[in-house]
């Protein structure tokens, strides 16, 4: 559903009757369904709803990770369902960054060059490189395992480096899919915390899809799915 307010006509995410449908054999699946949204720059927001809903599908989406089968989708003022593959990658590059559950890092390379590999894409120069990802890696006090390939940090450690590397481009926009699914409960309060700090250091807007209660009510707004529906829109 769309709000008004403070994500209203300056909203830097505006879905309007969004749909994502897949074909299942001789079955039609609309995994998000026919969804207005409006998220304003700056905000907190939790996805929640049970499996199958439609929450990874429709972060997905706004992450121009995938493209809806039907709808429009403004991004900070800009049309992007008719994009070509280059300018969706452009926009991702320089303004979305994506947390992974599974934290998707390379097995051969070590946090450092993980962290750097956004960079490296972007055509950033070396030396500005090593400055940035020695910067954020000390930021996220992983600077004593910069060397370490992923197979030899614990899975904290891990989700951090995944962190670092959505962060290093400073992107505007950080989702979240399931960030403490793989982890323990100390290890999950951590990495939250730490979301949450750059939300608060770098104005970064933040959405979070999860399947944890207690997590989703930490957002300031929390968005329900069921049958990829917009289900409830809540705010504090």
């Amino acid at each position: 559903m769309a709000r008004d307010g403070d994500a209203g006509s300056a909203a830097m995410i505006r879905l309007a009757g969004i749909t994502r449908t897949f074909h299942l054999g001789d079955s039609v699946v609309n995994a998000v369904d026919d969804v207005d949204l409006d998220i304003g720059a700056g905000e907190y927001i939790s996805i929640m709803g049970p499996s199958g809903s439609g929450k990874s599908t429709l972060l997905n989406l706004i992450a121009l990770l995938d493209r809806p089968s039907a709808g429009t989708y403004r991004f900070e003022g800009r049309e992007v369902v008719g994009l070509d593959d280059d300018a969706l990658a452009a926009i991702r590059r320089e303004s979305i960054g994506f947390v992974f559950q599974s934290f998707h890092l390379i097995p051969r390379l070590t946090a450092a060059a993980n962290v750097e590999l956004p960079l490296t894409l972007s055509g950033v120069a070396p030396a500005a490189r090593h400055a940035r990802v020695a910067d954020m890696l000390a930021a996220m006090h992983l600077a004593d395992r910069a060397g370490h390939r992923p197979a030899e940090l614990s899975g904290g450690q891990r989700q951090r480096v995944a962190i670092a590397r959505a962060m290093i481009t400073a992107p505007r926009l950080l989702l979240a899919d399931e960030p403490t699914g793989n982890l323990d409960s100390h290890s999950g309060t951590q990495v939250v915390e730490l979301l949450e700090a750059l939300r608060r250091e770098q104005g970064v807007t933040l959405i979070v899809v999860t399947h944890d209660a207690d997590l989703g009510r930490r957002a300031q707004r929390r968005i329900r799915l069921v049958d990829g529906r917009i289900d409830a829109d809540v705010s504090d």
